[in-house]
């Protein structure tokens, strides 16, 4: 009796064991495998009295999202000029167990740039994604027109 009872035990747990790994591997495929694409901000200009060591950072901020601020990156102001590319994942629902399709909907809202040396900040511009970007192919929005920064009036240009 006792041998049939550990007998049980064991195929039932052997099966629940299969089925958490058939699932476990589902899970990672579906957030491996999304139909969501990977969009990119596309921002570039020219820094009017660039400071030596001047950064320009690019932040990402979106709607209706519990931390607003998303993706960033950060340039070295080359030449008086720069440009970025910020990455950003379309999916703004995770597909569910019951065939509910994932959403590839998210988008940053507006597009802050800010003009650093050090921990300096010199100038900062909000661009609005809807206004000031186009599509420059089917997953990059680029600036309709580069942007000016202005840094420090006492920096000599960098020629």
């Amino acid at each position: 009796m006792i041998a049939l009872l550990d007998e049980r035990f064991a195929m039932i747990y052997g099966a629940i064991k299969s089925l958490v790994g058939v699932l476990s591997i589902c899970a990672i495929s579906a957030g491996a495998f999304s139909q969501c694409s990977v969009d990119v901000v596309i921002v570039n200009g020219r820094v009017e009295h660039a400071p030596r060591k001047g950064i320009v950072r690019v932040q990402l901020v979106y709607p209706k999202q519990k931390q607003k601020m998303g993706e960033s990156g950060e340039v070295t102001v080359e030449g008086g000029s720069f440009r970025i590319q910020i990455p950003f994942l379309t999916q703004s629902r995770a597909p569910g167990l019951l065939g509910v399709r994932e959403k590839c909907d998210r988008k940053p809202e507006t597009v802050v740039v800010t003009l650093m040396e050090g921990d300096q900040e010199h100038d900062r511009v909000s661009l609005d994604l809807a206004k000031d970007f186009k599509m420059a192919d089917p997953s990059a929005y680029a600036l309709r027109s580069e942007i000016l920064l202005h840094g420090p009036p006492s920096t000599p240009p960098i020629q």
